[in-house]
C-alpha cells in the first residue's frame, strides 16, 4: 500500500511538472506571437505615417500647444537674460530655436541671443 501511495505520489508530480512545462511552452508562443504582431503593427503604422504625413494639415490644437511652449521658452530666456543669467538665456534661446527653426519668435531669439553675447564679452 505504501509503494502504491508513493508511485501514485510520484506519477502526479511529474504530471504537474508537465502540465507546468506545457503551459510554459504555450505562454512563451503567445508571447512571441504577440511581439511580433506588435512589431508587424508598429512597422504599418510608421510607413503609413511618413507616407501620409505629409498630405495632413497641422491641427490646430497642435500649432496652439507648439506656440504656447515656444512662448514659455522665450519668456523663461528672457527672464534668464533680465535675473543677470546670460548663458542660461542663450541656452533657453538655443533649446527654442533648435526645437522650433520656423518659429515667429525665432528672429527675437537670435537677437536676443547676440545681446547676451555681448553683455558675456564684457568684463
Amino acid at each position: 500500500m505504501k509503494h502504491v501511495f508513493l508511485f501514485l505520489l510520484i506519477a502526479g508530480s511529474a504530471g504537474l511538472a508537465f502540465w507546468f512545462w506545457r503551459a510554459y511552452l504555450r505562454f512563451a508562443e503567445r508571447s512571441r506571437a504577440s511581439e511580433q504582431r506588435f512589431a508587424s503593427a508598429m512597422t504599418d503604422v510608421i510607413s503609413t505615417s511618413k507616407a501620409v504625413a505629409p498630405l495632413l494639415p497641422p491641427k490646430p490644437s497642435q500649432d496652439l500647444a507648439g506656440m504656447a511652449q515656444q512662448k514659455l521658452l522665450y519668456e523663461a530666456a528672457s527672464k534668464a537674460g533680465e535675473a543677470g543669467e546670460p548663458v542660461l538665456s542663450i541656452q533657453l534661446y538655443a533649446r527654442l530655436l533648435a526645437r522650433y527653426p520656423d518659429s515667429t519668435l525665432g528672429t527675437q531669439a537670435r537677437a536676443a541671443v547676440e545681446a547676451q553675447k555681448k553683455k558675456l564679452a564684457k568684463p
